[in-house]
């Protein structure tokens, strides 16, 4: 099974994603270390990407992903996956492959990207994100104020693991 753990930049996709795969014995995969070098500069340089630079990034996650699926492996994966063009691109199986959607409000990710150190994704791109956004509708869905321990559990429960 694979999970894709998304939401904006600063809901805490790797943090969660990480502790969701730890408490379940699973690998854990974030989409960033999937990006050009040149799509991080932009983002370190507060431009955001385009359709065009997002595709080479999207076809390698749906490769990664149609592997996992084919050895069996059971993996988190930490994604924006932000629009639903995306989401469709990325899920081959939606039998095996679950979408978690990190929510928050606009003003608690705008603080969390400002204590955030060592990240290239700035709290200048945080409008981008939520510009892009489309919401998913059919998805387990977790308010990212919660605790994250918290939040893996209700995970956990909301997939039955």
């Amino acid at each position: 099974m694979i999970i894709i753990v998304m939401g904006v930049s600063g809901s805490g996709k790797t943090t969660i994603g990480k502790l969701l795969a730890d408490s379940l014995g699973w690998e854990f995969s974030d989409a960033d270390s999937f990006h050009s070098l040149e799509n991080v500069d932009k983002m370190r340089r507060g431009i955001p990407l385009t359709e065009a630079d997002r595709m080479p990034w999207l076809q390698d996650l749906q490769t990664a992903i149609k592997h996992w699926l084919q050895e069996n492996k059971n993996v988190v994966l930490a994604c924006s996956a932000l629009k639903d063009s995306y989401r469709q691109f990325l899920v081959s199986d939606s039998v095996r492959t679950k979408l978690v959607y990190l929510k928050g409000s606009y003003e608690l990710i705008q603080i969390r990207l400002k204590e955030r150190s060592n990240h290239y994704m700035s709290e200048k791109l945080l409008n981008s994100q939520f510009d892009t956004l489309e919401e998913p509708l059919d998805t387990i869905s977790m308010d990212v104020a919660q605790p994250p321990q918290i939040i893996v559990q209700n995970i956990r429960t909301a997939l039955r693991l």
